[in-house]
């Protein structure tokens, strides 16, 4: 369920593409007008703006943003604008290549459904003329390489069943290896959490359980580490509740001193148009205060508003 709130009836693009040239025009850019008009159209709105404003203004409207807008907010609009498999490749791209920080590229891909992985991987093909495989053995090592490739690679099943008897096998040989200690096989994780769909890995998550006395997730955390672990963990839990999941990635954002807008802006973006009123539900619900009054007291000037219009309203 996404929280953006689009106009009952949106000007025409043309319209849009016009208002935005004018507020670049005066002296200093109109920022509120560029936050008004943007943070309320859907992905299929933005790209016929940019079409609009390319063809009537003979430049791109990406262009002119990077040379009227500043720093977070900047950072923030730029990255609403492309649809959101031309987003993500971004973000993927820049944690592998630029930023050498694996935590955005590993959230990303072990979130995504296979769908628009396959999707994305086209689409990174493309923009690159690289692989998204090579990509990742380039930048990537050990037992994290070895889980994204795999799944990325790996077509799994995306409707709503599973088999009893494989699910409850997965747990027992999940535990084995990470708790009994019976050889703790990176080999096996990498299979069961590559190979698997969501629901099944749900209905695993729900036997480990029902067998032993606590989540799955907890024994990977207290049994992997590092990168590796983090990508198990965002995989079981964006089988089992995504929005939960999310919800603490922004929590954590901006918990104690200095916020990380880098992982603020991400997660508000892309999820969005996704699954954002989900979000918004559990984070009132685990915190105690609405995620808009967290982004409200961690943000500030045209950078807040443009976060707040996307999360819509604060209820």
């Amino acid at each position: 369920m996404a929280t953006l709130v689009v106009p009952p009836a949106p000007p025409s693009p043309l319209d849009d593409a016009m208002q935005l040239y004018r507020a670049f025009k005066g002296f200093g850019c109109d920022t509120s007008v560029v936050i008004n008009i943007l943070a309320h159209r859907d992905a299929t709105q933005r790209a016929f703006i940019q079409q609009e404003y390319e063809t009537t203004y003979a430049e791109e409207l990406s262009k002119c943003l990077v040379s009227e807008l500043r720093g977070k907010l900047e950072t923030a609009v730029l990255l609403w604008m492309p649809d959101p498999a031309g987003r993500d490749v971004e973000i993927i791209r820049k944690s592998l290549i630029v930023d050498k920080n694996l935590e955005a590229a590993t959230e990303v891909i072990c979130s995504r459904t296979p769908s628009h992985l396959q999707y994305l991987k086209k689409i990174y093909h493309s923009k690159f003329d690289v692989y998204l495989e090579k990509e990742i053995e380039s930048n990537t090592s050990g037992d994290l390489q070895k889980l994204l490739l795999a799944y990325v690679s790996t077509p799994r099943q995306e409707g709503p069943e599973f088999n009893k008897e494989i699910a409850e096998k997965d747990a027992k040989v999940l535990y084995k290896t990470l708790e009994k200690k019976l050889g703790s096989d990176e080999k096996t994780f990498v299979q069961i959490f590559s190979e698997r769909s969501g629901t099944h890995l749900a209905a695993v998550n729900s036997y480990y359980h029902d067998m032993y006395g606590h989540s799955l997730k907890k024994a990977v955390k207290n049994e992997t580490s590092g990168n590796f672990g983090r990508a198990l963990v965002t995989i079981i839990q964006c089988a089992t509740n995504p929005a939960k999941y999310f919800a603490k990635v922004l929590y954590k954002a901006m918990k104690g001193l200095g916020t990380n807008d880098h992982t603020l802006i991400r997660v508000i973006v892309t999820r969005t148009e996704i699954d954002m009123k989900y979000i918004k539900t559990e984070y009132a619900k685990k915190y105690k205060k609405t995620l808009n009054d967290a982004v409200h007291s961690e943000t500030s000037g045209n950078y807040r508003a443009f976060l707040l219009a996307l999360l819509g309203p604060n209820n």
